[in-house]
């Protein structure tokens, strides 16, 4: 049966794709060796070094995010090279995974899955580490899956304080466009993110962003790879151009998302963002709900995730609201599935879309039988209108 109005989609990723950047995707495929191709592929890849806040190479592969992941260790490590990875939640997870896929071997941090890395703990396991085995630490940036976030100035800090050589890569697939992000001032070494999430595109595209240094390292490596070389990319991009068949449609749309972030400038796209995160946790609080991220300071501009009370199964929630408001939730993964829901308020969303997207969860604990005090909605709107004063005012 048709259901009335627009679907609210409401997950942290992909996020709803703006109408101009729809009709922006909306073109006629072009020759990816004609001449002019070259405006375009220089366009976006001069566009992307500004979102990460970087004059270093930035990489763009027709890939979904695991392929970014994969490229930052392929071209930078060597088989059985050691890393220190930090097991913020699932997709933290999933990175070991795929590094000891590669013949890698990562030593773990682990964490309750309710805060992001711990830059202390680093600079501990780096100071034990006095061969320097460790040639790389990998964190990420938004964990996605808890709604926590890690400070990467913090942790490069910490690991300067070492004087360890290793590497810094970090994940940043759902905090670029959305959270601050400095790839040259906190010192990163590669960066991986995609374009699903605070670019506003679909699934599709997968980026690294690479330092000199990593660049120099990369030189060493012996694992194999092709078609993630980072070598071939970047003779190629000097001329606007790939070394093979790019997503060109995909990237009509990466210019107007970039055009669309920089009209509204970047600093308060990442206020708008960490404002809205603000009113949900919020409209949390005033329903008697715990949020999943229990370190201020990292609480995730992204998405919040919600932890339902003992007894209660997350995702018979998610299905009530879905099935009820049309809207779609992000379920809990591996280690906290049935626990969670996770509110995405990324991308080009306002308040009112906020408010209806808490007006749906809302109504889904009422007609779910959650146990839960009213007044959430109440709480998000009177934070959104105080601050919104308070912005009018200072005007």
């Amino acid at each position: 049966m048709r259901k009335a109005g627009r679907h609210f989609l409401q997950i942290p990723g992909p996020s709803p794709v703006p109408d101009r950047i729809l009709r922006a995707i909306d073109m006629p495929v072009i020759d990816h060796r004609g001449p002019g191709f070259a405006d375009l592929g220089h366009r976006v890849l001069s566009g992307v070094q500004r979102i990460f806040k970087t004059t270093q190479p930035v990489i763009i592969y027709p890939s979904s995010g695991t392929g970014a992941w994969e490229a930052a260790l392929v071209n930078t490590m060597s088989a059985g090279d050691k890393l220190l990875m930090v097991e913020t939640g699932h997709f933290a997870s999933l990175w070991r995974a795929l590094a000891l896929k590669l013949g890698l071997q990562p030593e773990l941090i682990e964490t309750d899955w309710r805060r992001g890395a711990d830059p202390d703990l680093i600079e501990k396991a780096l100071r034990a580490d006095t061969n320097h085995e460790m040639k790389a630490v990998c964190v990420v940036h938004n964990e996605t899956s808890t709604g926590s976030t890690s400070r990467i100035a913090d942790i490069r800090a910490a690991m300067d304080a070492t004087g360890h050589p290793a590497l810094l890569l970090v994940d940043t697939i759902s905090g670029l466009a959305s959270a601050d992000f400095r790839f040259d001032e906190w010192g990163v070494d590669v960066a991986v993110s995609g374009s699903q999430k605070g670019l506003m595109l679909p699934p599709g595209l997968s980026f690294n962003a690479v330092s000199k240094k990593a660049l120099a390292v990369g030189a060493n490596a012996t694992l194999p790879n092709s078609y993630w070389q980072w070598s071939d990319m970047i003779e190629a991009n000097a001329r606007g151009y790939f070394p093979y068949t790019p997503a060109t449609n995909l990237l009509f749309g990466l210019a107007e998302a970039i055009d669309m972030l920089e009209e509204e400038g970047l600093d308060n796209v990442f206020a708008r963002h960490k404002r809205h995160a603000a009113a949900t946790r919020a409209a949390v609080n005033a329903w008697g709900l715990e949020v999943q991220c229990t370190v201020d300071s990292e609480h995730s501009p992204v998405l919040t995730a919600v932890r339902v009370p003992e007894g209660c199964d997350a995702d018979h929630l998610r299905a009530v609201i879905l099935a009820e408001c049309n809207t779609s939730f992000g379920n809990g993964l591996s280690k906290i599935a049935g626990k969670v829901f996770r509110i995405g308020h990324l991308g080009d969303i306002n308040d009112v879309t906020l408010a209806g997207t808490l007006s749906a969860v809302e109504m889904g604990l009422h007609l779910a039988d959650v146990p839960h005090q009213s007044g959430g909605v109440q709480a998000a709107l009177d934070f959104m209108k105080s601050t919104r004063e308070a912005k009018t005012k200072a005007a």
